[in-house]
């Protein structure tokens, strides 16, 4: 699908909620307070783009939470209710940015992208890399379709699903450490080298649609906790979490999803006091699997656990937090785990196929200066 507005310019929504991209120095370190519209004066504009901004928040992103998350989701739905929008920016903070872009995709159900793009070096530093990230990331929104959620970083393009953080400062910031990118952008052009795999989107969770949830007198949001195990692990903050009221735990375990019989059993006392558990894995990259018992992925399924695939724990964790959003998973726990279970398997990868600027041609947007 392909949308023109009049003048033939592309209308692009850059939604401001802070990150390195928006950091200056407070004397003693970095910290977000530059608005959308300073982040914006700092990046040339492609060729045949408009844009406006909106400043939703201006956070660092280890400060992000769940509220700020439905914040932003129910910003972009409500941005692309206007037919005249071709496409939306975010800015945010790369220590989060995996999280927020995972719960976007999942309830994105739009042709139109929506492009996630940050910065490793503070805004206004003279080798800054937030301008040409910012850049990049307008031409995507300028230039592709039916995609769901992407992230550009560095020239690079990556779906929502399973890209995560994977250096701390490095300029390359993004990848899949289990799948290849999506695309590359560049000189003039957008390639998109793959689809990507996404399950059906949700429809938009009901604490979405009504006020800020973190207001007063709203239903507070499901606690979900993540566990590591690691040699001399036991079941203690795992039990601790569920008596904490969790109502989500994704334990992250060694290898391809393994514990001890100790921990099986605690996963299997929460799973009966109705806690969704997934296992996800420390190991970078790789799928999950059933293959060893002793407290290992085998036990672990049969306590009630689900293995969360490819994902790692911080996607995994938003999985749980779209299910426990879900309408009718509060009341229906097999509902709940039908669902969780869908949200972590996705569809089957599809075999790499090679497109130009999605199902928009790329040419008429100028590459980078």
């Amino acid at each position: 699908m392909k949308r023109t507005n009049d003048g033939g310019a592309r209308r692009i929504v850059v939604i401001s909620t802070g990150g390195t991209i928006a950091s200056r120095w407070q004397g003693t370190g970095y910290a977000a307070d530059a608005s959308g519209d300073d982040v914006l004066a700092t990046a040339p504009l492609p060729e045949g783009v408009t844009v406006e901004v909106v400043d939703l928040f201006n956070v660092n992103s280890s400060r992000m939470t769940a509220a700020h998350q439905l914040a932003l989701l129910r910003t972009v739905h409500e941005t692309l209710a206007d037919p005249g929008v071709d496409g939306i920016v975010v800015t945010h903070g790369t220590d989060t940015l995996e999280e927020t872009a995972f719960l976007l995709d999942l309830h994105h159900t739009d042709p139109r992208p929506v492009v996630l793009t940050g910065a490793q070096r503070p805004f206004g530093t003279g080798d800054g890399d937030g301008p040409g990230n910012l850049y990049d990331a307008l031409q995507v929104a300028a230039t592709v379709d039916d995609l769901g959620v992407l992230v550009v970083f560095d020239g690079r393009v990556h779906a929502a699903r399973g890209t995560v953080k994977t250096q701390t400062l490095a300029a390359d910031a993004f990848s899949d450490p289990s799948a290849e990118r999506l695309g590359r952008v560049g000189f003039s052009r957008v390639d998109i080298e793959r689809q990507p795999e996404r399950p059906a989107p949700l429809p938009l969770p009901a604490a979405a649609r009504t006020a800020d949830p973190a207001a007063p007198g709203a239903t507070p949001l499901p606690r979900i906790d993540i566990v590591a195990h690691h040699s001399d692990g036991d079941p203690l903050l795992l039990n601790a979490s569920v008596a904490a009221g969790a109502r989500g735990v994704v334990l992250e375990a060694t290898g391809a999803g393994n514990a001890t019989p100790e921990i099986a059993a605690a996963v299997a006392d929460a799973v009966a006091q109705g806690v969704l558990v997934a296992v996800t894995t420390r190991v970078p990259a790789g799928p999950l699997a059933e293959i060893y018992t002793g407290g290992g992925a085998v036990d672990l399924v049969a306590a009630g656990a689900l293995l969360t695939g490819t994902l790692r724990a911080a996607q995994a964790r938003i999985a749980l937090l779209a299910t426990l959003l879900a309408d009718g998973t509060a009341t229906d726990p097999a509902r709940g785990t039908a669902l969780l279970r869908r949200l972590l398997d996705g569809p089957v990868r599809a075999e790499p196929a090679l497109a130009t600027g999605g199902s928009r041609a790329a040419s008429g947007v100028a590459g980078r200066p």
